[in-house]
């Protein structure tokens, strides 16, 4: 019984992630900078392959006590592969910026990373 749970286990993670088709990877994201000081920008460039089942595209930068979200409509496969946006203004802290990948039937990729945002001395 043991080896059967670990196996469905690993399905499930399999298609909780739906990173790659066919060896293609279905979201990425650059994320920069990394480390800003306060008020931090970030600007996240996810690239989606393309496919007709694309619907939408979120990108979500949470902290502690802080979150900003950004969601696009896409429009199947005619939509653009490289889709940037932009989080000005952001307030010391350590963010995750996680982008997720919708499609017909709910979340077909995600990333994340980690963002520091420094406070800088006080005058």
């Amino acid at each position: 019984m043991g080896k059967h749970v670990i196996l469905a286990g690993v399905c499930l993670w399999g298609l909780m992630i739906g990173k790659a088709i066919d060896g293609h990877e279905l979201l990425t994201a650059q994320i920069s900078p990394r480390i800003a000081p306060a008020p931090g920008f970030v600007r996240v460039r996810a690239f989606v392959d393309a496919s007709d089942d694309n619907r939408a595209l979120e990108v979500v930068a949470q902290s502690e006590d802080f979150v900003r979200t950004s969601t696009i409509e896409l429009d199947g496969a005619a939509a653009p592969r490289l889709n940037v946006f932009d989080f000005p203004n952001l307030p010391a802290g350590e963010y995750e910026v996680r982008a997720a990948l919708f499609g017909t039937n709910g979340i077909r990729a995600t990333t994340a990373r980690t963002v520091l945002i420094v406070s800088g001395p006080r005058r």
